[in-house]
């Protein structure tokens, strides 16, 4: 597969901002999940994101929250999160990143980690509670496989470009302070901060999460990256509907949104 910078750039070139769907591992049931998943690539999501579940996630709101206990009460390890991507990236032809916090791929030991998340078919790595300074020195110089950093409201311009510059694949940008989840409306100082980040966004390309919910929400943000993720609203909705029509309905109205007018 292309890399993840260029998948993006030949998205964006075909006339769409690229759409990352973020899912719990083994969320709702670890039976259906893999079908779950590339159901949603079916609809037209360009980008999968993988929770890896953990009790102690800091970033995440309520509703993802919930979903990585679940997870946790359903027996979903590293080592069964890594047989499940594998399990899509076999049927599955879209970049797959794992979004997990710090200390489970310490207990797994880096090394292996990285090495079996290349063998499982991920393409990229988002571990937010890496502090920017100790990044270079956390990862290793692993090479083999993205590292995507993100942005926040409260960076400032000369971190956004070194976040930009230390990332590769493409730069997670926060939209709004605080955690994961819906939020019912954006402000012009968010829009703003969006337009700033995307100017000093050089090196890779940019997407834009936390509290889009809606098509509406894409197609406001859509001038000021080149994707966007999603992922409390469509967790969200496998909640409340396990037949999963639901979310999966969501997720076409999603990608319909993100094509150019």
């Amino acid at each position: 597969m292309t890399s993840i910078k260029n998948y993006i750039e030949e998205k964006n070139k075909l006339g769409r901002k690229v759409l990352t769907i973020f899912l719990t591992a083994g969320y709702p049931d670890p039976k259906t999940f893999v079908n779950l998943a590339c159901s949603f690539v079916e609809v037209g999501a360009d980008i999968l994101e993988i929770g890896l579940p953990f009790a102690d996630s800091l970033a995440d709101g309520l509703v993802i929250q919930s979903s990585y206990l679940k997870a946790i009460e359903n027996n979903i390890s590293p080592a069964i999160m890594f047989e499940l991507t594998k399990e899509i990236r076999a049927k599955a032809d879209v970049p797959i990143l794992l979004m997990s916090a710090a200390n489970p791929v310490l207990r797994f030991g880096l090394d292996n980690f990285i090495n079996t998340s290349i063998t499982s078919g991920i393409n990229g790595l988002i571990i937010p509670d890496i502090p920017l300074e100790e990044h270079a020195e956390f990862y290793n110089s692993h090479e083999e496989i993205d590292k995507i950093l993100l942005t926040t409201p409260t960076s400032s311009d000369k971190r956004i470009i070194k976040i930009d510059q230390m990332s590769s694949g493409f730069v997670y940008c926060v939209s709004v302070a605080g955690t994961t989840g819906v939020r019912n409306k954006f402000t012009n100082e968010t829009l703003d901060n969006l337009k700033r980040t995307y100017g000093l966004v050089t090196k890779n390309k940019m997407l834009i999460g936390f509290g889009i919910s809606t098509p509406e929400d894409i197609i406001n943000f859509k001038p000021y990256c080149d994707g966007v993720i999603v992922g409390s609203s469509v967790v969200k909705r496998l909640a409340e509907n396990l037949e999963y029509k639901n979310a999966i309905e969501f997720v076409r109205s999603l990608s319909d949104a993100c094509n150019f007018d």
